[in-house]
């Protein structure tokens, strides 16, 4: 039979000197394509540039004299390489069969080539990925203003950040074994479309019950945009382009990040940017930012009807057909970018696995009342999602999974820990340094004068205040302690951790102000009025919302990308291994070095340092997981080891955070100690660099 490449492949003449061998000549079938020996030659049309209006003309490979190999010996280097990696796979008892549609789909990846069509797909999934980063930023940057607008106590703070976490854990495992058993793309929509629609009505919740049931399930629908955006990309890619493609895409949680501080410094602070209606219905501008915060998974969502589903996906689930098409469309899309549109999709068949359980299940949702039907595809669904994730504790994967959840768990643990801690350190520093300017007055006693300026960081003790005028004034951490008022007007006050503690107030009268019930500390009250009061919590975005704050997020972001720049390049060449290993422990070096910091200078440096350095062990972390399990399981592995790193996230935070006024000792040898522990446990995975999506 006629080479099915040869207008590819141009022939020299008889004589002409050197001849370039066909596609696949010299190797045995299962160096090649194993379903092109049944393709037909193709007709005149089908003829690349090289043939066409040059016919009976000698044709040459233009890299022949200057030393670069043609790309068809490059191909056959590579199959070999596989074929070789087959042949050992084969000594160690594994069963050749299992081996034939990773093959064929490599093949597949290669002829169709990379260009604009994963490129499409990179931005919408880097999107989806963007939209977690924002959503870990989130709950952060607004209880600052929530707490003052809801009246939040520290329980309830403590509440919704805990909850939003433990929601995205539960998402990354929902999603990522449903998307094993659905499809990719499917659930994505279904967990992005979650996302979005809570979002949005998280904004306009005026109460906290409300507010923290939406934000709990706008995390339940991001939390699973991980798993499936890592394991959905993948399947589009290559064996030598995921290291690298897998970590530039890691780059958008990073974006993620940048745009939540941001935006965040640009919106949160202007209290003007929102509107009210009667007193029931506030919509300051921390709900702007959250609406704004929505956008990076909107524009996901809408990107994703454009794409297809994984062509892995289909082929595992015996979708032949449709598969088919899908990577004909890609192939095409990307040669036409090329300038080459005359090259012909050669796939004519490509061998899938036996579906029978599916199969069985569709026999049997197709009888019975619609209630049963319903009933029998979602119990069996359900079983089937729970059965994998049983299946990776399965001989064969006990191992690697288990030393994969420790690496996850470490990494978090100390990453997420210190991204708390590092904030909360630099409060505890300007809180320190504010504190230390607070003015004390001692027994003053002050009669029928007329305070119509702010008073800001003051202290007064054993005070005695007669006849006193107090009107538009502002109170920023201003504390009356053992004083006595007497007498005294208050008109149109606005405060700000103001507080009367163990005071007597006789005769006095409280106009239009916010000094409520929570403001008197164990204070005796006497023939007092309260006229208009401003019940509940009031904002103060000058106090509240420190610019600094927000930069300290920002620049954290920011020096990931060199981290993000550098693993990418070296993914491939160093291997997945040595990334995770060198990144952690010098990760853990660093952390070793936060003992001398002693101002907000240093911290910020090497909370920069860490974040640079670290990004790198989590690209290579992601990429192996995508590689290292089977694309039945390959979700479901992704999501349960993502639930485990929100799990050491929730630990992390909530034991740095009791240790941020105490003593800097426990949380640094905590992420000293986790971060060893899982550079050295990496080393004991397979490398990955050049093993075939199973």
């Amino acid at each position: 039979m006629d080479d099915p490449y040869q207008n590819n492949v141009p022939q020299q003449q008889e004589g002409g000197g050197e001849t370039y061998p066909n596609y696949g000549e010299g190797q045995g079938q299962a160096d090649g394509y194993g379903y092109q020996s049944d393709y037909p030659q193709q007709d005149e049309d089908a003829r690349s540039d090289a043939t066409e209006g040059g016919e009976g003309e000698e044709q040459m490979y233009e890299g022949e004299y200057q030393n670069v190999p043609h790309p068809d010996e490059i191909k056959a280097a590579r199959r070999a390489a596989r074929a070789e990696a087959r042949r050992k796979a084969k000594e160690a008892d594994l069963e050749g069969e299992e081996e034939e549609l990773p093959e064929q789909y490599e093949c597949i990846m290669e002829d169709c080539g990379h260009g604009r069509f994963q490129w499409q797909l990179f931005t919408v999934l880097g999107l989806a990925l963007m939209g977690d980063g924002v959503e870990c930023f989130v709950v952060g940057f607004v209880l600052p203003s929530a707490e003052k607008d809801m009246c939040l106590s520290n329980a309830e703070k403590g509440m919704l950040g805990l909850l939003v976490y433990v929601a995205m854990m539960v998402g990354a495992v929902v999603w990522g074994g449903l998307a094993d058993k659905l499809g990719r793309r499917q659930c994505l929509l279904y967990a992005l479309t979650i996302n979005c629609i809570f979002s949005f009505l998280s904004s306009f919740a005026q109460g906290y019950g409300f507010f923290l049931f939406f934000r709990m399930c706008a995390g339940i629908g991001i939390g699973g945009s991980i798993p499936i955006v890592y394991a959905y990309f993948s399947e589009f890619l290559q064996m030598d382009k995921r290291g690298e493609h897998l970590s530039w895409l890691c780059m958008f949680w990073m974006c993620g990040g940048l745009y939540a501080s941001f935006t965040a410094w640009g919106i949160i602070p202007h209290y003007g940017w929102g509107f009210s209606i009667g007193t029931e219905i506030q919509f300051h501008s921390w709900r702007v930012y959250v609406l704004v915060t929505l956008l990076p998974s909107l524009a996901a969502l809408v990107g994703l009807f454009f794409m297809p589903e994984s062509p892995r996906y289909l082929l595992e689930n015996g979708r032949h057909d449709e598969a088919w098409m899908i990577l004909r469309n890609m192939h095409d899309t990307n040669w036409r970018a090329k300038g080459e549109p005359e090259r012909v999709f050669a796939v004519s068949q490509i061998k899938t696995p036996e579906t029978q359980d599916d199969e069985f299940i569709e026999i049997q949702s197709a009888t019975g009342t619609a209630f049963q039907r319903f009933t029998v595809r979602h119990v069996t669904l359900i079983k089937q999602v729970m059965k994998n994730v049983m299946s990776l504790t399965a001989p064969e994967l006990r191992l690697t999974a288990l030393f994969l959840a420790i690496i996850w768990f470490t990494m978090s643990f100390s990453y997420t820990g210190l991204s708390v801690w590092f904030p909360d350190m630099v409060k505890m520093m300007q809180f320190e340094e504010y504190e230390s300017k607070t003015k004390l007055f001692h027994r003053e006693k002050v009669e029928r004068f007329h305070f119509n300026f702010t008073l800001a960081n003051q202290l007064h003790k054993e005070g005695e205040y007669l006849h006193d005028r107090f009107t538009n004034i502002e109170m920023k951490s201003v504390k009356f302690e053992d004083s006595l008022f007497e007498n005294c007007y208050f008109e149109d006050v606005r405060s700000t951790s103001t507080y009367f503690e163990n005071c007597t107030i006789k005769n006095t009268v409280f106009y239009n102000t916010d000094l409520w019930k929570e403001k008197f500390i164990d204070c005796k009250m006497h023939n007092n009025t309260f006229m208009h009061p401003k019940k509940g919590c009031h904002l103060n975005f000058q106090e509240e919302n420190d610019i600094l704050i927000y930069m300290v997020s920002f620049l954290g972001s920011l020096a990931v990308l060199p981290g993000n720049i550098v693993s990418a390049l070296f993914m491939d060449k160093f291997g997945r291994i040595k990334i995770i290993g060198a990144s952690m422990l010098a990760s853990a070096i660093c952390s070793f070095f936060l003992f001398v910091c002693f101002n907000q200078g240093s911290l910020i440096f090497f909370q920069c340092l860490f974040f640079a350095i670290s990004v790198a062990a989590w690209n290579g972390i992601e990429v192996i997981t995508v590689e290292i399990f089977p694309s039945a399981k390959r979700g479901t592995a992704f999501g349960v080891l993502s639930a485990i790193s929100k799990f050491a996230a929730i630990l992390s935070s909530f034991i740095f955070g009791k240790f941020v006024n105490i003593t800097r000792i426990i949380p640094i040898i905590l992420s000293f100690a986790s971060l060893v522990c899982g550079g050295l446990l990496s080393q004991k995975l397979p490398e990955t660099r050049e093993l075939l999506l199973q």
